[in-house]
């Protein structure tokens, strides 16, 4: 086989795990906003198949120091399994760019971030890959898949969560 069929073989090779790839990320993507509508049960009842136990009032266990109801748009902060605020009315993400559902952990915190479009994103706390974070914003707008906040709420969620601490979205 020459150079530049080994090239082209490549490149298809390429082409055909970019498709998988793509198809793969596809399917999540027309998924998540399915799983994002349904919401937890509440009360401090056991997880199906496990001994965690919920905390009283939200569809999270008492794992999480940080809750978010995409149904409910609520959120709150959690602490030694018991409910320590809320619950804050949230804004998601709009649903061509949905809040990733999940646990996740506080990676890290800037509390005067503007994203690459130049927009502020005041008391940000980044808990998820592609910038997704709790900060201050419109209660009126869905964000771009971060959880929006009135200026009060997000400046305490700012105060209280540290990085590693666990956020659990459902």
């Amino acid at each position: 086989m020459g150079r530049h069929s080994k090239v082209g073989a490549l490149r298809m090779r390429w082409r055909l795990t970019a498709a998988t790839v793509g198809a793969v990320g596809l399917g999540s993507m027309l998924i998540a906003p399915v799983a994002q509508a349904a919401p937890g049960p509440a009360g401090g009842n056991p997880q199906p198949g496990g001994t965690t136990s919920l905390v009283e009032g939200t569809p999270c266990t008492v794992t999480a120091k940080a809750c978010v109801d995409l149904a409910s748009r609520q959120s709150w902060l959690i602490t030694d399994g018991k409910v320590d605020g809320g619950p804050v009315p949230m804004m998601p993400g709009a649903p061509d760019q949905p809040t990733p559902v999940g646990t996740f952990h506080v990676e890290w915190k800037d509390p005067h971030h503007v994203n690459t479009q130049n927009q502020p994103m005041p008391w940000s706390v980044f808990f998820a890959d592609g910038g997704i974070a709790f900060h201050e914003g419109s209660l009126q707008r869905y964000s771009a898949g971060c959880v929006h906040l009135t200026d009060a709420d997000a400046q305490h969620y700012y105060q209280t969560l540290q990085v590693g601490d666990e956020v659990q979205v459902h």
